[in-house]
């Protein structure tokens, strides 16, 4: 398999020799692979079949199951996904090099829970590299969709669990517009979608964590420039309500969001080892900045969606010029 994809404002182009892999990235990126080489990509994810380890002989320990040389890195078993990785940059473009080498128990854990498997794979080798290199750009990973319903361009952050991917689903079979489900990356005035499915409760795809099922994304653009920050909360009362929301409050909630991510959970420390073993990218992405740089920029408001989700995300944003 040789193909590449829009995402996170990267060209990824991926190269595969592995069926089962190939099947798994296909599957991940929610419709959106091109068949074909790219000569402009940012991001170059090769995923081998060759099962020994990466050479490390003469190479500096970064820690422990990491190595590093001359800006290369080596990582064993990242992110316990199962897959071995070297990575090595210039100036123009990032390379990850996978060769799939899983412990024993790991192995085991790939077969036995397959759907969180899915979700930690395809992090590991289509979300996290463009995530990265997407930090040369002093862009942050943010836990937010941008929306455009309805003549406004929101965006929406929330916790899991509260709603929003099913209030995104909703807007996205009425032909609103969005920069994907669970992640973006953004700079304080425009934010860059990640490339990926939908997981609601009434998708149709694969069986995913909490009940849900993945369902393929119509409608989704590469980027946006939100107009107003809204933050979704579900109180235990019916009723509906939008309010203002002072900035410090919005940036708090946008940061807190995005660091309770569980889709994020393991990307600090592989972005980290990255940024140490190469001497590139912030130490830390700067997500609190990028977060208070949106909230003193857009106005933002606090809604509250009732027990019973149904109301589409345009129709409340309706509201907005009378709470302004």
């Amino acid at each position: 398999m040789h193909g590449y994809l829009d995402t996170a404002g990267e060209r990824l182009d991926l190269e595969c020799a592995l069926p089962w892999v190939s099947e798994l990235i296909a599957e991940g990126s929610g419709g959106e692979l091109q068949q074909g080489e790219t000569p402009n990509a940012s991001v170059r994810v090769c995923v081998e079949s060759e099962r020994h380890a990466f050479r490390t002989d003469g190479w500096d320990v970064l820690a422990r199951g990491a190595w590093r040389r001359g800006g290369e890195v080596v990582l064993e078993d990242a992110c316990t996904a199962g897959f071995d990785l070297h990575v090595r940059c210039t100036p123009e473009c990032a390379e990850f090099t996978y060769r799939w080498r899983p412990p024993l128990r790991d192995r085991a854990a790939a077969w036995l829970l397959r759907s969180r498997f899915h979700l930690l794979a395809r992090a590991v080798l289509m979300q996290y590299p463009p995530l990265w290199w997407a930090g040369m750009r002093g862009r942050a990973p943010l836990h937010a969709s941008a929306c455009l319903a309805g003549g406004s361009t929101p965006l929406v952050t929330a916790p899991s669990g509260i709603g929003r991917s099913t209030l995104i689903l909703a807007e996205l079979q009425s032909g609103a517009q969005v920069t994907g489900d669970n992640l973006v990356v953004g700079d304080g005035t425009a934010v860059w979608g990640l490339a990926e499915p939908l997981r609601v409760e009434d998708g149709l795809g694969r069986r995913m964590p909490h009940g849900r099922r993945e369902t393929a994304m119509r409608g989704r653009v590469e980027a946006l420039t939100p107009d107003s920050l809204v933050l979704l909360q579900r109180p235990p009362t019916d009723q509906l309500s939008l309010l203002p929301c002072t900035p410090v409050a919005a940036g708090r909630s946008l940061a807190t969001s995005t660091y309770m991510a569980g889709e994020l959970r393991r990307y600090w420390a592989f972005a980290a080892t990255l940024s140490a073993g190469t001497g590139l990218g912030p130490a830390h992405p700067p997500v609190t900045d990028v977060a208070s740089a949106f909230a003193a920029r857009l106005p933002s408001f606090s809604l509250s969606l009732g027990k019973r989700p149904g109301a589409h995300l345009s129709e409340l944003l309706g509201s907005l010029e009378a709470v302004a």
